[in-house]
């Protein structure tokens, strides 16, 4: 995931305060990991480490893009990347079951960021991503139907929220 020192950030002799890191997340950063959903990117990130008496904050921009495969038709397909998220960093032996909260051993003196990096831009990405209506690889969509019975009107009616097995009515009437 990176090389591991592209990616380490020295807290060990850092004053209270402040303190900016800059990375460049690449396609081999992604290519490394060996069941990323996201093959390839250009995201930079901005780590501005704020270094308190008792933890750490981390505040995270990342801007760029990833490309994933479609949903529908697995073919690449562009994802922009806004993202800002922060991470609390502290000392302890303890585990966080908190997401947001990592806890570090005390003789840690680096963090390495390229896990953190990872887990935020796979759990920030849209849960579905496809493409925009006709861009569709039309092969693979004909295998699908041919394979499945499942066509694209299927899959545009479950985006639009339909439902179309009435089976599921009855519950929609339950209070």
């Amino acid at each position: 995931m990176g090389s591991t020192r592209e990616f380490e950030v020295p807290f060990e002799g850092l004053n209270v305060g402040k303190h900016v890191f800059e990375f460049e997340i690449t396609d081999a950063f992604f290519e490394e990991l060996e069941y990323s959903i996201i093959q390839k990117g250009q995201v930079k990130v901005d780590f501005v480490l704020d270094k308190k008496e008792t933890m750490m904050v981390g505040n995270i921009k990342m801007l760029g893009q990833v490309e994933k495969e479609c949903d529908r038709c697995t073919e690449p397909i562009s994802v922009p990347v806004d993202i800002e998220h922060s991470v609390v960093f502290k000392f302890s032996e303890e585990p966080s079951e908190d997401e947001d909260l990592i806890t570090l051993p005390s003789n840690e003196f680096k963090i390495y960021t390229a896990p953190i990096f990872y887990e935020i831009l796979t759990v920030e990405l849209p849960s579905r991503t496809v493409h925009a209506e006709d861009e569709c690889n039309e092969e693979m969509l004909n295998l699908l139907e041919e394979y499945t019975g499942f066509t694209e009107e299927d899959d545009t009616a479950e985006d639009e929220g339909q439902d179309n097995d009435p089976r599921w009515d009855a519950l929609k009437n339950l209070n």
